[in-house]
Formats: structure tokens, C-alpha cells, sequence
């Protein structure tokens, strides 16, 4: 088991919540980015630069991930392959994407894509906030221990 961060958006707080997880669990923790990423020096801790380009971390990962890992992601399109691969997605505010909503999600944001297109005006997500840090900590904490017992 895994655990890989499309990196590029990930908030701060997020990649620290997840930098702990891995020493305290000894799951190499992989952040893939487009830009070259400052990481803890630890051998469960890894940082991998894709080239810049639309969706290319989001391939790698694709690519890479295998039934049982955890995948952080804000990319619900990411979460949905990482589902048919047989992983577990997680977004940073702590929303766990599942076979039950994930064609779900991917529907609204298709919708809401299509409105932008046709020029309606829709606001982003709202703030990160502290609540969404202490979610994400909670819905990792409950994975990881699903994973040991």
C-alpha cells in the first residue's frame, strides 16, 4: 500500500498532516507534481516532477496506482480512475470518494463546467479552512487504521 498526493493544489497543512502520517505508519507517501516540491528527508517520503502539462501529474498517478492505495486529490475525474483501479481516494477537505458517489460527482462537475462554458458566472470552492484540515486528519486517521487492523 501507498499513499499518492496530486500535489500541484494541495494545501500545506495537508501535505504536513500527511508527511507525519507517513513516518508514523512507514507507508511511502508519494507527491507528484508539475514543479519541483520541498519534502521531508525520510525513506517513506518522496517527491516525483512530471513535466508541465495539462493533467500530467494526474496520469502518473493513474498510471501508477494500484489496488489498495490511497490517492489525495481534489480531481474528481483522478478520483473515479483511481476507484476503477481499485484505490481509495480522498480529497484534502476530507470528503472520501466511494463507488456509491462518484459518478455522482463527476456528473456535477460536468454540470457546473458546462455553465462556466456557457458564460455563467459560478464561484470557486469556498476558503480551506481549519474544519476542512481536521476532516481530512480524521477521514486519513480512519483509513489508516482500516489498513492495519
Amino acid at each position: 500500500m501507498r499513499i499518492w498526493v496530486d500535489a500541484d493544489a494541495c494545501p500545506v497543512a495537508i501535505k504536513e498532516i500527511l508527511f507525519r502520517a507517513a513516518e508514523r505508519t512507514r507507508i511511502v507517501t508519494t507527491l507528484v507534481a508539475n514543479r519541483l516540491l520541498r519534502v521531508p528527508a525520510s525513506p517513506y517520503i518522496q517527491a516525483l516532477q512530471v513535466p508541465h502539462g495539462f493533467d500530467v501529474a494526474d496520469n502518473k498517478i493513474a498510471e501508477q496506482v494500484q489496488s489498495g492505495d490511497l490517492v489525495i486529490t481534489a480531481d474528481i475525474p483522478l478520483a473515479a480512475q483511481v476507484i476503477e483501479h481499485g484505490g481509495v481516494a480522498l480529497n484534502p477537505r476530507g470528503e472520501l470518494y466511494t463507488e456509491d458517489n462518484i459518478r455522482e460527482r463527476l456528473g456535477m462537475r460536468n454540470f457546473m463546467e458546462e455553465l462556466r462554458g456557457s458564460g455563467v458566472d459560478i464561484s470557486g470552492p469556498a476558503t480551506f479552512s481549519k474544519s476542512d484540515c481536521q476532516a481530512f486528519a480524521k477521514q486519513l486517521d480512519r483509513f489508516l487504521v482500516g489498513k492495519r487492523v
